[in-house]
């Protein structure tokens, strides 16, 4: 049972009771008749081997209210994608697919980059840009609703509660982010836990009051991968290349939207995904590098807003952000103990003293390259760069759905 306690910038939508499944879809099918939503689905090959995806395509079949679902198929070959079509060609819904990598859209980000558009590197936060762009392009959708398909503890509930307080009409928000608990026999979301969290407070400690780093920390769940946005919002967002993907459209999302506008929802009990490898070996990999990204993101935002970062409040930073990430693996402890939960103090310690490389090695990458911004500019921008960008977008999708590879 959740609390219904508000705190913070933004709006908190709590699961304060088990709602009917069919209640709460008949709402969002009488409102998707004036609100269409349209589901992006980043999806690479090594998910149809896992346990995730066969359960969300399963639940998938009985949502009545999705104007589109958009598979953003990345690092997939001609084999993998036709494997994709066929294994998605199951929905009703008659999903499109988008070979993020293939030769069709790999002519447009040509296209791009010879009118000054930089895209970036394959990855999620890529194929949700082109996502973006093609249900921009389609013109038959005002919500863009967004999820993983590794969600093993996935059910309709889940996207119905996305999707609500901004497909209903009478709430009506433009961006919505889910959170969740990620408990097992044993706290998981080590990055957000001991990282992220511990990390903006340290930098409100360095930094002082501020209201985007307020803002920051009022999300329950600040990496979670799921939202919900307006399509107007989506049109004016940009998009990060990298893993600071969640923290990065959370920055453009309190730029470019106010916060009485922006909400959090419940949505559901438990969550389970795959979990990244904390490999301490190499921090080009796994958590440590998403941990830096992450970092990066925050630090250019805030030099954005005027703030002045030195190889000396790196310092400072790294040593008040150990001390609130030990204080908070206390509280985690403790809580653990009396949810009788499994729980390793040196393991999360030893976690918190690796993400300090994270710090450090953001640090210096920002002071290195301070106006290197991962990220990839808003449709905006790119429909003034090149006007037929949507035509080319439908065409080259449309081309890749109908031929057999």
């Amino acid at each position: 049972m959740s609390d219904f306690f508000q705190n913070g910038e933004i709006a908190t939508f709590h699961r304060l009771r088990s709602r009917d499944l069919k209640e709460i879809e008949g709402e969002l099918e009488e409102a998707t008749k004036h609100r269409p939503i349209s589901l992006v689905l980043p999806y690479i090959p090594i998910e149809l081997q896992g346990p995730g995806l066969p359960k969300i395509v399963e639940e998938l079949r009985n949502v009545k209210y999705l104007k589109n679902i958009i598979v953003a198929v990345g690092r997939a070959n001609a084999e993998e994608f036709k494997q994709a079509k066929k294994f998605f060609s199951a929905l009703p819904q008659k999903p499109k697919l988008i070979w993020c990598t293939g030769p069709a859209i790999e002519d447009i980000y040509k296209i791009l980059a010879e009118n000054g558009i930089n895209v970036g590197d394959d990855g999620k936060g890529r194929s949700a840009w082109v996502s973006y762009g093609y249900i921009l392009a389609l013109e038959d959708s005002q919500v863009i609703a967004l999820h993983d398909c590794d969600i093993v503890t996935y059910n309709r509930d889940l996207l119905a509660r996305l999707c609500y307080p901004v497909a209903h009409p009478n709430i009506g928000f433009s961006f919505c982010k889910g959170y969740y608990s990620r408990v097992t026999d044993r706290m998981h979301g080590r990055v957000t836990r001991v990282f992220v969290t511990p990390l903006i407070r340290a930098l409100k400690e360095t930094l002082g009051s501020n209201q985007f780093l307020d803002y920051l920390d009022s999300f329950r769940y600040i990496l979670a991968g799921e939202f919900s946005m307006d399509v107007d919002l989506a049109r004016q967002i940009r998009i990060p290349g990298d893993w600071g993907l969640e923290v990065g459209v959370l920055a453009e999302i309190h730029r470019n939207c106010a916060l009485r506008r922006i909400c959090q929802v419940d949505l559901s009990d438990n969550y389970e995904h795959k979990h990244q490898p904390l490999t301490l070996e190499d921090p080009n990999k796994g958590l440590l590098k998403m941990g830096t990204d992450i970092a990066k993101s925050i630090f250019r935002t805030m030099a954005s807003m005027g703030y002045t970062f030195t190889n000396e409040s790196f310092v400072t930073l790294r040593s008040i952000y150990l001390r609130i990430a030990q204080d908070l693996i206390a509280q985690y402890e403790y809580d653990s103990e009396i949810n009788g939960l499994i729980y390793d103090r040196h393991q999360e310690g030893s976690s918190a003293e690796a993400f300090v490389m994270c710090i450090v090695i953001a640090g210096q990458q920002f002071l290195e390259t301070p106006v290197d911004v991962p990220h990839i500019p808003n449709w905006n921008r790119v429909l003034s760069a090149v006007p037929n960008i949507f035509e080319l977008l439908i065409n080259a999708i449309e081309h890749d759905n109908n031929k057999d590879y």
